[in-house]
């Protein structure tokens, strides 16, 4: 994985998961992920512990980068990579 500053990584969709329980963060990212093009990416705000454990096991698994989480205000900012 390379070094990326996450602080700048411009993403080309939001998903808003907060408030939203396990497995909700991932649907919404797997929703998600078909809208933007691939070689953008997808940030993924969770305030759920397990979301930045699941992403990086989802985006593995079918083809994606994982680039990372930054901690926020009460919550995480993950950012994907579309890959595919």
């Amino acid at each position: 994985m390379s070094a990326v500053d996450l602080s700048s990584v411009e993403a080309a969709s939001v998903v808003d998961a907060r408030g939203s329980a396990c497995p909700g963060p991932l649907l919404e990212a797997k929703k998600a992920i078909g809208k933007v093009k691939v070689g953008e990416v997808l940030e993924i705000l969770s305030n759920d512990p397990g979301t930045k454990n699941d992403i990086p096991v989802w985006a593995k698994k079918v083809g994606h980068e994982y680039l990372g989480h930054l901690e926020a205000d009460g919550y995480e900012r993950i950012f994907v990579v579309r890959r595919k």
